[in-house]
């Protein structure tokens, strides 16, 4: 990888991208113009260390999931993601792959949507980008690295979320991620990051072995579900779920009813979100 190559191209549209077309408040006086090395870190998920050694060209061989993640933070485009996948030693996913780029549609329905939690996955509910207010209502993802990012994974291997469940509808949540995630293998058999998934699922997870020999059928819709929140306590909202039609990916969109207590209750958790982003 020409590692200075790389590392200039990430500053130089690092710089070009303000806070406030990222969804971040702008935060007074800045000696440089765009995004700071922390800002970039915390929209594309990693350390703040790693972005600086990628700049200043002392980490090598960032991988596909690295580079994908600052191509979606810096706002690229097609040819742009492409350049940056070449700087890195690395071909950009094609056609066989699940898509993991967000649409200029889709990353100005997260530009407007400032005040609402949001989250695109991909078709195999990896996530891949999740709005501040999101963050507030469900836990900072930024944390999670590799399969951890994959909702399939999480709701087998880690299911500790704040969506209050019963028995039978953890069940059905779990039942049509199976049936989903069966029909991204097939759209997309050569993707060899869906295959490995698949293969740690079914090797630690008997009932995920189970649902998948059995070729379950269902699919993850629309539902109203009880958030428990650590510090405002239990809010009712809707999730609602888009499919892009053309880019495979999901938007997960919760709201609120207007004027009730569960939107009051909504308003705050987002308050205190950013002002822990913030502060």
């Amino acid at each position: 990888m020409a590692a200075t190559e790389f590392g200039q191209a990430v500053r130089r549209w690092r710089e070009r991208v303000s806070p406030e077309a990222a969804g971040l408040p702008a935060g007074g006086q800045r000696r440089t113009p765009g995004l700071r090395r922390e800002e970039l870190s915390q929209l594309a998920g990693i350390s703040v260390d790693y972005v600086t050694r990628l700049e200043q060209g002392r980490a090598t061989s960032p991988s596909p999931q690295v580079v994908e993640a600052l191509a979606r933070a810096l706002r690229l485009s097609a040819p742009e993601r492409a350049h940056l996948f070449h700087l890195a030693g690395l071909q950009p996913p094609g056609p066989d792959s699940v898509p993991a780029h967000l649409t200029p549609g889709v990353q100005r329905v997260l530009d407007r949507l400032t005040h609402t939690p949001v989250a695109v996955f991909d078709a195999a509910w990896t996530l891949l980008v999740a709005n501040p207010p999101y963050a507030a209502l469900m836990g900072d993802p930024s944390r999670w690295q590799g399969h951890q990012r994959n909702a399939v994974w999480r709701n087998f291997l880690d299911p500790d979320d704040r969506v209050r469940h019963t028995a039978r509808s953890r069940l059905e949540l779990r039942t049509a991620l199976v049936a989903n995630l069966r029909a991204v293998t097939a759209r997309y058999p050569a993707d060899r990051r869906l295959r490995r998934l698949v293969a740690e699922l079914r090797g630690r997870s008997e009932l995920f072995a189970t649902l998948w020999d059995t070729g379950v059928a269902g699919h993850h819709e629309a539902a109203r579900k009880i958030i428990d929140h650590p510090r405002v306590g239990a809010v009712a909202l809707d999730c609602d779920i888009l499919t892009v039609a053309g880019s495979d990916l999901h938007i997960m969109v919760y709201t609120a009813e207007p004027g009730t207590e569960d939107a009051d209750r909504l308003a705050l958790i987002t308050a205190l979100g950013t002002q822990s982003l913030v502060g």
